[in-house]
């Protein structure tokens, strides 16, 4: 009966955390759900019916928006993905080999390398972004594909999770085990620790994907020539254009509304990867 009592007693502060998060899911969904009814809406429709209203101009906005400047906005889609992809790809692996080393491995200047990191996480990108154009404009890699990728390979706190996940799932033990067997240091990285930092591996690699596919100052600033643009600046130069001409701010609702759905899909199919006990896999191992 005590036990009951302090149950019931409890149970609206335990609704609390639920009701906060609630919240914040409509304050985040907000902006996604306007720009998912506005990219259906004509030109005429969008300045003279209520926000939330459903126009009927969905299917020729795509049209409008495929024909623009012969398709550009489909090279940029291609241009983000290859930005996106191969950059949260190198990274999650540099991340995970980085922080497997930091977590299992004993030498000298590890922790003031591990130090290193995390001031690394403290530095705006914006800090960065001046030096990192004048040393790519230095050895003639400014404005090409390689400006936007390379600096995104190293990320800080990519390597800070995959250090904490290797130490939490990783065990000594199983290592050891390795080691007695004969096992190599390629082989103990290739065939026992990246199979049991799967989960974090995803993780990091959907961190990855979503802050490059985001990005705009980085590309902003390293690239010049409007077929190597991703899609966070090449729509923003067609905003810049629609002052002029506001009949490109429908190719700019149903272009942001398309950039969504890689990044919604990607979570969808890749939340099954994620697991909540960091040992499991190396117990059954």
């Amino acid at each position: 009966m005590a036990r009951a009592r302090a149950r019931a007693a409890y149970a609206p502060l335990g609704l609390a955390p639920t009701g906060i998060l609630l919240i914040g899911s409509v304050y985040c969904l907000f902006p996604v759900s306007w720009v998912v009814i506005a990219a259906t809406k004509t030109s005429g429709e969008l300045f003279s019916t209520s926000a939330f209203s459903p126009g009927t101009g969905f299917f020729q906005n795509l049209a409008d928006l495929a024909a623009y400047r012969d398709g550009v906005y489909w090279l940029w889609m291609l241009n983000t993905l290859l930005y996106a992809g191969g950059g949260a790809l190198l990274s999650t692996a540099v991340s995970a080999v980085s922080g497997y080393t930091l977590a299992k491995y004993r030498f000298a200047g590890r922790n003031l390398i591990f130090n290193i990191l995390i001031g690394g996480i403290l530095v705006p990108a914006v800090v960065l972004a001046i030096p990192q154009y004048l040393l790519f404009a230095k050895v003639g890699l400014a404005d090409t594909y390689w400006s936007v990728l390379l600096p995104q390979i190293l990320h800080p706190y990519s390597i800070y999770l995959a250090r904490v996940y290797a130490g939490a799932a990783i065990p000594d033990s199983l290592l050891e085990a390795g080691r007695i067997d004969g096992a190599s240091h390629w082989t103990l990285l290739t065939r026992v620790a990246l199979p049991l930092m799967g989960p974090g591996m995803v993780t990091i690699f959907l961190f990855q994907f979503v802050a490059i596919w985001n990005n705009f100052l980085l590309p902003f600033i390293m690239l010049g020539d409007d077929g190597k643009f991703p899609l966070t600046v090449g729509l923003y130069t067609m905003l810049a254009a629609g002052a002029n001409h506001p009949s490109l701010y429908n190719l700019i609702l149903i272009g942001t509304f398309l950039a969504l759905i890689p990044l919604i899909a990607l979570f969808l199919t890749m939340q099954r990867f994620w697991r909540t006990d960091l040992s499991s896999g190396a117990v059954k191992a």
